[in-house]
C-alpha cells in the first residue's frame, strides 16, 4: 500500500506516556525553567512565560493577539485548532507554536529592551565557545592526510553525528566502526553518487540547516568540501528567520560560526572559515531564509516561490530530526515505508542526514526494525541511532 493511499495517524502530544506527552510535560517545564534562568526577564516577561507553561499543559490554543506582526499567517495556520486542548493539535504543529508563543512571552517581537533578543543565545553561545569546540577544530588538521574518499565519509558522517558531543570532527576513517553500529539506514553511496552528478552538472545544492553551535559547524566544513571539490557549483543554506526550536540556527548563529572558524588557532579550521567568507562574499555560497521555516507544517505544504527555489537544485540536503518529520510527515509511519515513497512530494532530489530524536521512521527494513525494537531501547528517541537517506530520483 503506497503512501499515496494510505496517511496513518498524525502524531499528537495527548496520548500518556508517548514522547510528544512527555515534551510538552518534562521537556517543556524544564527548558522554560533554564531560559527563565539563563536572561534577567522582568516580570512581565516572566509571568507570561509561566502563563504559557500553564496553558500549553493544561489549557486550550489561544490565537496571537491582533498586533503580532504574523498573526494573520497562524490565525490561519490554526484554523480549526483553536480553543482547543494543545494536545489535540498535531504534535508538529502546537511545537511549533509553543517557540512562537514562548518568543511572544518574552518580548522578541514587541518595542522594547528586549525587541530581537534570541532567548537562546546564552545556550547557543556556551556551547560554541566551549573548550571541547577548540579540540574537534583542531581535529580538521588530520583531515588533509586521509584518502579523498575517506575524507568525504568522515565530513558527511561529522555533520550527520555533529550534536552528539562525544563525536564531531573526531569521527575518521579509524572510528567509523563506532557509528556504524547506530546507523539505522545509510544511503552513504547514494549521497556520494548525487553529490558527484551534482558537481559534473554544474549544479546548485541547497542545504536546510538544523542546530546552531557545534552542529552547524560540521555542516559548514561540508559545504566548503562542496565546493572546494567540485560537488557544487553552488550552495545556497537555508536557516530559520528566527530563534526556534532552543538551537535552530539563524543567520546570526552562521556569522557566530564562521567566526569561530576564522579565529581558530587550527590552521585547517581557519582556513575553511576564510574560503567560506570568500565564498559568501563572492556568491558561491548563499544564505537564505524563509516565514515557512518556522510554520507548523510539514514540506508538503511548501508555498510556490519555496518550491520552485528548491526545485531548481541538484540536490536538497535536510538537515535534522525537525527537518526529517516535516519532509516526510510528522505520522506514525509503518518504519519500512520506502523514503522515496514518504518523501515523493519532494520538488528535488532529497537526502535526510538525521540523528532520530523523535517517533518518526521510515526507509527501515523488516529485519533492522526487528533488531532495534528487539533492544529493548527506545531507539527511535534516544538520540543513539542516526540514518542517511536518499531519494536521487534519478
Amino acid at each position: 500500500m503506497s503512501s499515496a493511499s494510505y496517511a496513518p495517524s498524525v502524531i499528537r502530544a495527548d496520548v500518556p506516556g508517548s514522547f510528544a506527552h512527555g515534551v510538552f510535560h518534562e521537556r517543556h517545564p524544564k527548558l522554560l525553567r533554564q531560559v527563565l534562568d539563563a536572561l534577567p526577564y522582568g516580570p512581565g516577561e516572566r509571568s507570561a512565560v509561566e502563563r504559557l507553561l500553564v496553558e500549553s499543559t493544561a489549557g486550550v490554543l489561544e490565537p496571537l493577539g491582533a498586533d503580532a506582526p504574523d498573526g494573520a499567517r497562524w490565525l490561519a495556520w490554526g484554523e480549526g485548532l483553536w480553543g482547543r486542548p494543545w494536545g489535540e493539535a498535531p504534535f508538529l504543529w502546537a511545537e511549533s507554536y509553543f517557540y512562537r508563543r514562548l518568543l511572544e512571552a518574552t518580548g522578541y517581537f514587541r518595542p522594547g529592551v528586549w525587541q530581537g533578543v534570541d532567548p537562546f543565545a546564552p545556550f547557543k553561545a556556551a556551547e560554541l565557545g566551549g573548550p571541547a569546540v577548540d579540540e574537534e577544530l583542531a581535529a580538521l588538521d588530520g583531515l588533509d592526510e586521509l584518502p579523498e574518499d575517506r575524507r568525504a565519509q568522515a565530513l558527511v558522517s561529522s555533520a550527520l553525528w555533529g550534536n552528539r558531543a562525544d563525536l564531531s570532527f573526531r569521527i575518521t576513517a579509524g572510528a567509523e566502526g563506532a557509528t556504524a553500529s547506530g546507523l539505522a539506514a545509510d544511503d552513504g553511496a547514494l549521497l556520494r553518487a548525487a553529490l558527484e552528478r551534482a558537481g559534473s552538472a554544474g549544479g546548485s545544492v541547497l542545504v536546510v540547516a538544523d542546530n546552531a553551535g557545534r552542529e552547524l559547524l560540521p555542516d559548514l566544513v561540508l559545504i566548503d568540501h562542496l565546493l572546494a571539490h567540485g560537488l557544487a557549483a553552488r550552495v545556497v543554506l537555508y536557516v530559520k528567520p528566527q530563534p526556534y526550536f532552543v538551537s535552530d540556527a539563524t543567520m546570526a548563529d552562521v556569522l557566530a560560526a564562521l567566526g569561530r572558524l576564522r579565529a581558530a588557532s587550527s590552521p585547517a579550521a581557519g582556513a575553511v572559515g576564510g574560503r567560506l567568507w570568500r565564498a559568501l562574499d563572492g556568491g558561491a555560497l548563499v544564505v537564505r531564509t524563509h516565514p515557512f521555516f518556522c510554520a507548523p507544517l510539514p514540506f508538503h505544504d511548501l508555498p510556490a516561490d519555496l518550491r520552485a527555489e528548491f526545485a531548481g537544485a541538484a540536490l536538497t540536503i535536510v538537515k535534522g530530526d525537525l527537518n526529517y518529520r516535516r519532509l516526510v510527515g510528522d505520522r506514525l509511519w509503518p518504519p519500512t515505508t520506502p523514503f522515496a515513497e514518504a518523501v515523493g512530494h519532494f520538488p528535488s532530489a532529497v537526502a535526510a542526514l538525521r540523528t532520530l530524536k523523535s517517533d518518526v521512521i521510515v526507509g527501515l527494513d523488516a529485519a533492522n526494525v526487528a533488531r532495534l525494537d528487539g533492544t529493548g531501547t527506545p531507539w527511535r528517541t534516544d538520540g543513539r541511532h542516526a540514518v542517511v537517506q536518499v531519494d536521487p530520483r534519478a
